[in-house]
């Protein structure tokens, strides 16, 4: 079976921090693949928080969108992956408001993100909100949106050997 762990969670559970101690733990080179991109301040804090809690030597990677093609070429046996977040990346390439190449289709980026995901090498650790246990959203883009990142975690779950849900800093495992 694949090191492929789905790490879920609500914002502000502690998801990414609790990928983060895994990769810590597990000793190997870690590279941190970094989806978001920052439209305004208070989202730029959001992001320097992040940085400032990971180690100077893991290698970062700037990656919002080509995630399937980014993974396949850091994902190596012996090394270790944090993408942070999923999330992001998929309301990246749903928003229309967002920057993002004129070619880009999310239906192929997410077809190459659930093609590579059974070859890759290494401990991948996949970061991703748990956004279905609210509400139905009011607006289209914010229905279509809870949808898409239902079916992904829901795509992504059945291919990873382990998946854990955080609430509060703790972590649940669900698969694994």
């Amino acid at each position: 079976m694949n090191n492929i762990h789905l790490i879920l969670g609500g914002a502000r559970s502690g998801k990414s921090a609790f990928a983060e101690k895994l990769a810590m733990d597990s000793a190997l080179p870690v590279t941190y693949i970094a989806t978001a991109q920052v439209y305004d301040k208070e989202f730029g804090r959001r992001v320097e928080h992040h940085k400032i809690r990971r180690p100077a030597h893991w290698k970062t990677i700037e990656q919002p969108f080509n995630l399937g093609e980014s993974l396949t070429t850091h994902a190596k046996t012996g090394e270790c992956v944090i993408v942070d977040c999923l999330t992001l990346w998929l309301a990246q390439c749903i928003c229309p408001d967002c920057e993002r190449p004129d070619h880009l289709s999310w239906e192929s980026e997410r077809q190459a993100l659930l093609r590579a995901l059974p070859s890759l090498q290494g401990c991948v650790l996949l970061v991703s909100n748990e956004v279905g246990m609210g509400i139905v959203p009011l607006g289209e883009i914010n229905r279509q949106f809870q949808d898409e990142q239902g079916r992904l975690n829901q795509a992504i779950a059945q291919l990873a050997s382990k998946v854990s849900f955080v609430a509060a800093g703790l972590p649940l495992t669900l698969k694994g």
